[in-house]
């Protein structure tokens, strides 16, 4: 399969929001696998190509802007009626023969605002010219403002902007606009689809964060728990696995738990982290739902900054620990609108936590002068199990951790690819 991407960029600037959206459907494309090819006016500037759009996986494709000669200056014809001028039939051919030749090659031609925008009005007549000679290739417009509304009898070549194309969907953003949407192009609604604007969170992160997320998906858990700590048996690294497992197993959600732990003297490492992963393991997460960061590329520790992307990223901490003087990582992980679960039998996170609203759970703890002892009736693994019924239901209920999971996960471009973009090529 090879897709072209018809844009008619005459400038690369990221200013404006259409090269966004662009750059994120070539991000999905080329990860993909799929040949693609980015078709843009003549006169856009090379020098302006970063990011993707100077990926050497990308073809790069440009459209003659030139009548005998002359540079073409696209007018705005926005109106739904009037004259068109006078060159504006001869620029429409000179553009469909070269369209014609550069989407030979290409099975789907993917077009952004080429039928919305009243500028790309002599385009929109070209490709339609062109189309008659590639009967073979799947077209989809894309339209990223509201739609107009329809004129009741629109005159050629003004209707460009109000009909459809043989063999082309149309695509909104929002289910809310395909009605609109199949008014202004005079389609069924059957003839439109949704695909979201997405949100590519992992761009601006650090090389850091990257370079873990290429090796443990960060973005498709539902339940996304990130612990940092000392590698000492005292944090209860087991505990946050246990519990880990339960919220799997009690509701079936996709849950991920990252340690980012770093050496201490104390413990022996290989045996802790296999301790560790029993636990997880007894309590139902499988194999690959726990990572830690010192076996991807960080035996001394993850960066502190890194380690505040992470939990922009996750949406649960849960603090089983020992013992703490004060908690900073709580704070941390608050800051960054996480729900905490937090041991309430140790005096600082109890005091901490109250200011919170955290979540308490009791494990053993050091108090000021003596040791306490939690003993769990039926057991351990019942009470954990009721209390992660009790934890998902409550993030759930809570509209800034539910947004801050949805923003992360749904809208993500992997979200978007897998759920629309990439069966609209299929269909």
């Amino acid at each position: 399969m090879r897709v072209g991407i018809l844009t008619m960029f005459n400038g690369i600037s990221y200013t404006y929001s259409l090269v966004n959206v662009v750059a994120e459907h070539l991000e999905m494309l080329l990860n993909a696998g799929v040949k693609t090819k980015l078709i843009v006016s003549e006169d856009c500037n090379d020098n302006e190509r970063t990011g993707i759009y100077a990926d050497v996986r990308l073809e790069w494709v440009k459209v003659t802007n030139r009548l005998n000669g002359q540079q073409i200056h696209w007018q705005d014809y926005s109106e739904p009626e009037g004259q068109v001028h006078d060159t504006f039939f001869d620029e429409a051919e000179v553009i469909a023969r070269d369209l014609e030749d550069k989407l030979s090659d290409v099975d789907i031609c993917i077009m952004h605002d080429i039928h919305y925008q009243g500028w790309h009005l002599v385009h929109n007549v070209a490709l339609r010219k062109a189309q008659e000679k590639l009967p073979k290739i799947k077209f989809i417009a894309m339209t990223h403002s509201a739609p107009v509304n329809r004129p009741p009898n629109p005159k050629w070549p003004f209707s460009c902007r109000y009909t459809p194309m043989p063999n082309t969907t149309y695509i909104y953003p929002t289910q809310s606009g395909i009605a609109a949407l199949a008014k202004q192009y005079n389609v069924p609604e059957g003839k439109c689809r949704v695909v979201h604007n997405s949100l590519d969170i992992m761009s601006s992160m650090s090389s850091e964060l990257k370079s873990f997320h290429d090796q443990v998906n960060l973005i498709s858990p539902d339940i996304l728990i990130i612990y940092p700590g000392r590698f000492s048996t005292g944090k209860r690294f087991e505990k946050v696995a246990s519990l880990a497992g339960a919220i799997k197993t009690q509701t079936e959600l996709k849950v991920k738990v990252v340690f980012c732990d770093f050496p201490a003297m104390d413990t022996e490492t290989k045996e802790y982290k296999a301790f560790i992963k029993k636990a997880g393991y007894l309590s139902g997460l499988r194999e690959g739902d726990i990572s830690f960061t010192s076996d991807l590329g960080f035996p001394q520790g993850f960066p502190r900054d890194s380690v505040f992307e992470l939990f922009t990223l996750s949406n649960l901490f849960i603090c089983p620990s020992y013992s703490e003087s004060f908690g900073l990582t709580v704070l941390e992980a608050a800051s960054r609108a996480n729900f905490l679960v937090l041991n309430e039998a140790v005096p600082a996170l109890e005091e901490l936590g109250k200011q919170l609203k955290a979540y308490f759970m009791r494990w053993d703890a050091r108090n000021f002068g003596y040791d306490t002892k939690e003993t769990y009736r039926p057991s351990e693994q019942s009470y954990l199990e009721e209390h992660a019924l009790k934890i998902v239901n409550l993030m759930r209920d809570n509209p800034v951790i539910y947004a801050k999971t949805l923003a992360r996960k749904k809208y993500s471009p992997q979200w978007v690819w897998y759920n629309q973009l990439e069966p609209l090529l299929g269909e």
